[in-house]
């Protein structure tokens, strides 16, 4: 009874540690569960990366819920979405699939693939016969043949085409429909009298599409990344990337805790996960099989004009008293008229010239710009053409930045930030790898700031899946601005045509950066955001197609987006 009684006084007087004691660790348990997402990854028997669900407090789009499976890409495993998301990624993939291509599996002969020399297209006849009207429609039907001149029987070629007039400074971009049959119509709206004449390229063959999609899907590491990890005297230098191939070696993640954006590194063998301190671009490592650099010979089948079969072009009338408006099957964003671009959605776009005309515009705003090169191409043209605005020496690196320019007197900031990775600069601060939605976050937003986004070319070695997440992730972040400042100017620049060779043929082809801008395009509609379509713009030019276009092109952007900041009264 004594010792009975005993216990029961030590029980007595433990009992408040122990329940201390044992809420302690249950808080602890449950923390640690809830948390796991972030403190690292599974490997399965096969060393397969499982980036688990992060969840980020976004309302109906809490990913932790979701009970949609991983999107698998050979090695690649990219985290769950909510199933809002996850519909409109199907939704999206839908929307932008290409026909089906060539199987190369067992190889191929050159001389079945597509020949832009062979081919032909024809001016089709218009509702009126010979005769076309300001507002008609002009059609032109494209035949595909291969290298012995027999006509294809498959779709899947990528063309491009474009009306223009280089005397009249013209230009629009036409629209491709691919009968799947080897034949093709490529229709543009007649938007100026005069002559139009036609211009089709074959971008990439069918069968080169087959190996460009065959990359994204088996190696979307071919551009590989690093990052120094240093501590006092030692330092280390590992491969990065969202996807990482099976190794015995451990991971660093470095999966971003606010934005969900995944990045890992391999683990230092000395040097733990958090003394990284840089990022940068490494190798370019590619596997085709033998031939397949045949599918991508300048001048032979890599952005190659195809030759009218007949007149390439049309002299167009003025419109017919009482014409009724043709209903155009093809919408385009604008067209070049005297070397100025004309917007077709009602947009007036003014021209600012000189330096009054926009500090009129930008007077009392600050303009930040996020993204890829393509972006920073504005901010130094805006800092050349406009001489009261002083960049600020931030000793920041030429490629990345972060810039910023102010002109005093007007009390304008103008300032560029990178996005996060992927990212192909070299030699990033990590302090300095900030991701686009985290950014504007950070924003407080109102009547006089203006937000440019422009982010595309650092992600075409991946799956599109990959775009669609990190555009997901933006386009949340532009809602909540939007939401807590509704008179924020928010404003996106679509991805445009380039030079190819063949090695940017494999990393960089116009072919990923098309299904990218349907991709941002499709994401964005119906939101209160402007969208500069730097795609049309390059395509109906008469410049040669660059990933940085010329002046002339940048100078028709930059009063886009001017006048989307300042908008004509009553226009």
């Amino acid at each position: 009874m004594k010792n009975e009684a005993g216990k029961r006084s030590i029980f007595k007087d433990c009992l408040p540690k122990c329940s201390t004691i044992f809420i302690l660790i249950v808080f602890i348990l449950i923390f640690v569960q809830q948390h796991t997402d972030f403190l690292g990854f599974q490997h399965r028997e096969d060393s397969t990366i499982i980036i688990s669900s992060i969840s980020t407090n976004l309302g109906q789009h809490n990913v932790r819920n979701s009970t949609i499976p991983a999107q698998k890409h050979s090695f690649c495993v990219l985290k769950p979405l909510s199933p809002g998301d996850a519909e409109e990624e199907r939704l999206l993939l839908e929307t932008i699939a290409w026909p089906e291509t060539p199987s190369l599996k067992n190889g191929f002969f050159l001389e079945h693939t597509s020949h832009p020399i062979h081919s032909s297209f024809t001016i089709l006849p218009g509702k009126g016969g010979a005769e076309w009207h300001l507002g008609d429609q002009l059609e032109v039907m494209i035949n595909m043949y291969d290298f012995k001149g027999n006509p294809k029987t498959t779709g899947g070629d990528f063309l491009i085409a474009r009306l223009h007039n280089f005397s009249l400074g013209a230009g629009v971009a036409g629209q491709v429909v691919d009968h799947l049959n080897g034949s093709y119509t490529a229709v543009f709206p007649l938007l100026w009298m005069g002559g139009a004449e036609v211009e089709v390229k074959l971008v990439h063959s069918s069968e080169a599409i087959t190996v460009l999609r065959r990359l994204n899907q088996e190696q979307p590491d071919r551009i590989s990344f690093q990052s120094m990890f240093r501590s006092g005297s030692i330092s280390e230098t590992t491969t990065c990337n969202i996807c990482m191939r099976s190794t015995k070696r451990q991971l660093c993640n470095f999966t971003d805790l606010q934005a969900g954006e995944p990045w890992f590194c391999y683990k230092p063998k000395k040097l733990s996960c958090d003394t990284r301190i840089s990022h940068s671009n490494k190798d370019f490592i590619l596997k085709i099989n033998p031939k397949e650099d045949k599918l991508f010979q300048s001048g032979i089948n890599l952005k190659v004009s195809i030759k009218a079969s007949g007149s390439a072009s049309v002299n167009v009338l003025p419109k017919k008293k009482g014409q009724p408006e043709e209903k155009s099957t093809f919408e385009a964003s604008g067209y070049y008229y005297q070397g100025l671009w004309q917007a077709l959605d009602g947009t007036t776009i003014r021209q600012f010239h000189t330096s009054g005309t926009m500090n009129q515009c930008l007077e009392d705003k600050t303009v930040h710009l996020y993204g890829d090169s393509t972006i920073r191409q504005w901010f130094e043209y805006l800092t050349s053409v406009k001489h009261d605005l002083k960049e600020f020496d931030l000793h920041s690196l030429k490629q990345a930045g972060p810039f910023m320019a102010l002109d005093f007197a007007n009390n304008i900031l103008l300032t560029f930030r990178c996005h996060g990775p992927p990212i192909r600069f070299h030699s990033v601060p990590i302090r300095e790898l900030r991701y686009i939605a985290n950014e504007l976050d950070g924003l407080s937003g109102g009547k006089n700031t203006v937000v440019v986004i422009g982010i595309w070319s650092h992600f075409s070695t991946f799956t599109t899946e990959v775009y669609i997440h990190r555009l997901q992730s933006i386009r949340r972040a532009v809602l909540r601005l939007l939401q807590r400042a509704p008179a924020t100017r928010v404003i996106l620049r679509t991805a445009n045509l380039k030079a190819l060779t063949l090695t940017d043929s494999l990393t960089k082809s116009d072919w990923y950066s098309f299904q990218q801008y349907r991709v941002l395009r499709a994401i964005f509609k119906g939101l209160n955001v402007h969208l500069i379509d730097a795609w049309e713009m390059t395509l109906a030019h008469h410049l040669p197609h660059n990933l940085h276009p010329q002046p002339p092109i940048i100078k028709n952007m930059i009063d886009v987006l001017l006048s989307f900041i300042c908008p004509r009264k009553g226009g």
